[in-house]
């Protein structure tokens, strides 16, 4: 997912895809744990993109503009 693709979303659905992530790392950690991660490479991308959808949120916030 893009930032352009993340900007589009109100904020409510990106809280909300964000806990989807979150639910998704978790799940892949104790995959990972467990030694049956097949896609090592999944958990680095679903760090950076709750980060960037969180860096998103917090310039809503700092500039006013609530969806």
């Amino acid at each position: 997912m893009k930032n352009s693709e993340i900007r589009e979303l109100t904020t409510e659905e990106i809280n909300a895809k964000i806990e989807e992530y979150k639910a998704e790392l978790f799940n892949l950690r104790f995959s990972q744990a467990t030694g049956n991660l097949e896609k090592p490479s999944r958990i680095k991308e679903l760090r950076k993109l709750v980060a960037r959808m969180k860096t998103i949120l917090r310039e809503r916030e700092l500039s006013g503009k609530e969806d």
